[in-house]
């Protein structure tokens, strides 16, 4: 994941972070990024320190410590994707007409997951169509 510090045209910063350095681009020129206090859609990159990874910083970042209720409250968002996916059919990248079909009748109900670019997502919802996105967590927090 890519982290970019951004500020709109009325001087908000906020981050937004990005699978890839192209998807930024992507989603400025779609207008799907906007700022979160204002909404505004004409948003740039500031400037950001570097961060370099050492193996220092690998280390403490594996060692974050959650205290019991942020664990417990972790553990349950596990759960909950888990069992998402495990009554769910996975379309894969077919997510976008498959939701579609579903939506207009064409398919039996059922739950699905996949994967949709930013556009296939924002047209879906254009459309009326619910759809949320799953996180990717980490297996090893117990």
């Amino acid at each position: 994941m890519i982290r970019y510090s951004l500020i709109c045209e009325n001087a908000h910063e906020f981050e937004g972070w990005f699978s890839q350095s192209a998807d930024f681009d992507r989603q400025v020129e779609s207008g799907f990024l906007t700022c979160p206090v204002c909404n505004s859609a004409s948003i740039s990159k500031s400037l950001m320190a570097p961060s370099v990874s050492t193996a220092r910083k690998k280390e403490e970042m594996q060692t974050v410590a959650m205290d019991t209720a942020r664990r417990e409250a972790f553990l349950k968002l596990k759960e909950a994707v888990a069992a998402i996916k495990a009554n769910s059919e996975d379309v894969g990248t077919r997510f976008p007409e498959e939701a579609r079909k579903i939506h207009y009748g064409e398919a039996d109900a059922r739950g699905i997951i996949g994967q949709a670019t930013p556009d296939e997502a924002e047209a879906l919802v254009e459309e009326g169509i619910e759809i949320a996105a799953l996180p990717v967590l980490p297996e090893d927090v117990n």
